[in-house]
């Protein structure tokens, strides 16, 4: 079994099981969200927000990138949070960063890594900008 047949396999595994646990499930999921939260963390595929805060679906909006950056450049992210706010009417919006940031590290590093090295600028700017005062606490 290929991996993509093995992820629709298991996704009408998770169909079947949830429908028979809670059948009123996913007619709730297709009526209006209403989360009170948005949610701005890292791409990292072992930090999957509703499962780190444990809430079902629904009650986060989630926005993803590398190394979970908010620039005021990134139309995405911006409509995101125009979106949650004005047309979602969330009350709350979090930046969730995480331990071993991939991101994070490198931007920290003098290494390249060619294009994502762009997007990590924000981060690499902000780092060697007080790198001497970062140097300084004790991990």
């Amino acid at each position: 079994m290929s991996t993509l047949d093995h992820l629709l396999q298991r996704n009408r595994e998770w169909s079947d099981r949830i429908s028979k646990e809670r059948p009123e499930f996913f007619a709730e999921l297709a009526e209006e969200q209403h989360p009170e939260f948005v949610w701005i963390g890292c791409s990292d595929s072992r930090v999957p927000a509703s499962e780190i805060v444990d809430v079902m679906p629904g009650n986060l909006f989630v926005h993803r990138n590398i190394a979970n950056l908010v620039v005021h450049t990134d139309m995405n992210c911006m409509s995101v949070l125009q979106y949650a706010v004005e047309a979602l009417g969330v009350r709350h919006i979090i930046v969730c960063g995480h331990y071993g940031c991939g991101g994070v590290k490198a931007a920290m590093g003098h290494g390249q890594m060619g294009l994502i090295d762009n997007w990590l600028r924000h981060i690499k700017d902000v780092y060697q900008a007080h790198e001497a005062e970062l140097a300084a606490i004790e991990d």
